[in-house]
């Protein structure tokens, strides 16, 4: 007797997700995974969504919205200074979706999944009148006690960042068309972050995030767990050179723009060396000060920079 065959949505997991599946997945066959922290490990558990029109640009390629959707919660595990581990994913895609779509989506996180050494754990698919909606849960694992948090800061510490600023902002504008971006550089740092999993470190960093709705909105985060304040200074922004060619105007971009997925923490001067001893370039741009928790930026004679608006949110 011929078995009957599997109904759509299992041959579609079959195909392009069951080939991601890592230990404790079960292969994907089961209602959950099954999954053993590594010895004298904590758990560290998060989840971000994207949803089209919103995260990614609707001819997005496929693999790349893979891709940033891994990379995304791989930074918040970077904050954490935590190891990744494994993830759970819901893909919620309208009914026409064609099988390409899915294949190149399943090749993105195969690729990612290799640099990362991350595997898929279980999750969802579901079909949606639109837009395609995305949910990735990212598992990872931390010392005990060592996890880094947004607490932690001081007066006194100084404030550093990781990579460059402004692209990710900048780069959506350039995947509209609205700025030029001759080498698409700009517009591959929007479509494809660099999560910086190893920096943070504990006894090193005493609080961190990552920066995904904009570097004075993030910052104040940080100022608001510590109940203090803190002063950026704009001359010192690492900016890459497509960023730097569209200063002054783009000032404020890079200041409130948010998707850089970079780290800012907050570092007492005596571990500033130990941070500088990364393979990731790290630059100091500022300070944490006593007072409330208000964010300024400073030109080079100390003149505060007017931001006109703090950063992105959902429901402002």
């Amino acid at each position: 007797m011929t078995p009957d065959p599997l109904p759509a949505e299992f041959s579609l997991i079959a195909r392009h997700f069951r080939p991601l599946a890592g230990a404790g997945a079960l292969d994907l066959g089961d209602d959950a995974a099954v999954l053993a922290p590594p010895p004298g490990r904590d758990l560290v558990v998060a989840a971000d969504a994207m949803v089209g029109g919103v995260h990614f640009l609707p001819d997005d390629p496929p693999d790349l919205v893979a891709r940033k959707l891994l990379r995304t919660n791989l930074s918040d595990l970077a904050a954490m200074g935590a190891a990744p581990l494994g993830y759970l994913m819901t893909v919620s895609a309208p009914r026409t979706t064609p099988d390409a779509w899915f294949a190149a989506f399943a090749a993105g996180l195969a690729q990612d999944q290799a640099e990362f050494g991350v595997t898929l754990l279980g999750g969802d698919t579901t079909s949606t009148p639109g837009p395609v909606s995305l949910s990735l849960t990212i598992l990872g694992t931390v010392a005990p006690g060592e996890a880094i948090r947004r607490v932690g800061a001081q007066p006194g510490d100084l404030l550093f960042v990781t990579g460059t600023l402004g692209d990710g902002a900048l780069g959506l504008r350039a995947a509209r068309g609205e700025i030029a971006d001759p080498d698409g550089y700009l517009a591959d740092r929007y479509r494809l972050p660099r999560p910086r999993l190893g920096v943070a470190r504990h006894g090193i960093v005493a609080a961190a995030l990552d920066v995904s709705d904009g570097l004075v909105q993030d910052v104040g985060h940080l100022c608001r767990a510590a109940g203090c304040g803190a002063e950026i200074r704009a001359a010192d922004l690492p900016l890459s050179p497509s960023a730097r060619a569209l200063l002054p105007q783009a000032l404020t971009t890079i200041l409130t723009g948010g998707d850089d997925y970079e780290l800012a923490m907050a570092v007492r001067p005596e571990h500033a060396a130990a941070l500088r001893d990364s393979a990731v370039p790290v630059t100091c741009i500022g300070r944490f000060v006593e007072g409330p928790a208000h964010v300024s930026v400073r030109d080079a004679d100390g003149t505060e920079v007017p931001v006109a608006a703090g950063g992105w949110s959902h429901f402002a």
